[in-house]
């Protein structure tokens, strides 16, 4: 008579977790390490974001993050790497919120003489930046819009899209370099203040 062991997931360390994910992708692996991690991170966030709901959706969203990017990386320890990502996850988020739209929403109408010259400045490259986004290729375009305008993450561009990770990532980093090309062939020293 064989005795059955039960095989208890909980007990394995986070480097087994992680190959036993990347070897079958069963996601029953990944629930030790959101148990295990979940609130440092959280403890993270909130030291950047100061906000709990944005905190607590920032977690969720590392994770979601965490289920593609497990599948290729090889990490040494999960920990400082889970770390490393959901600061860099609240540094974008913190950009985004304080991109160059939201400072026109808030901005005072008791502008001086410099402030409606700088506006009418920055209106002008914003017109630029919009045409020059125009001309570029169809997946660059789509891309820059979604991941600048739209602020959306690489993740959520990839379900929109339906292009795969990588190529989402080529086609940001080439637009903007193809951007940077446009408008300084087409505008000059306007770009370079």
């Amino acid at each position: 008579m064989f005795l059955f062991v039960k095989y208890n997931i909980e007990n394995l360390s986070d480097g087994e977790l992680i190959t036993n994910y990347q070897k079958n992708g069963n996601k029953k692996y990944l629930s030790p390490l959101f148990e295990r991690y979940s609130h440092l991170m959280f403890g993270l966030c909130m030291k950047y974001l100061k906000n709990e709901h944005e905190s607590k959706d920032a977690v969720l969203s590392v994770f979601e993050k965490l289920i593609v990017d497990l599948k290729t990386q090889e990490i040494k320890s999960f920990k400082s790497w889970v770390y490393v990502v959901a600061k860099n996850h609240c540094l974008m988020h913190l950009r985004a919120k304080t991109s160059l739209s939201k400072k026109f929403d808030d901005y005072s109408f008791t502008q001086t003489r410099d402030e409606i010259d700088f506006t009418e400045e920055t209106e002008t490259k914003l017109e630029h930046l919009e045409e020059a986004i125009e001309e570029l290729k169809d997946e660059q375009k789509e891309c820059v819009k979604l991941f600048f305008l739209k602020e959306k993450c690489y993740n959520e561009i990839v379900e929109i899209t339906g292009y795969p990770l990588k190529k989402v990532k080529s086609y940001i980093q080439n637009g903007k370099r193809n951007l940077k090309i446009k408008l300084m062939e087409n505008y000059g020293s306007v770009f370079t203040t």
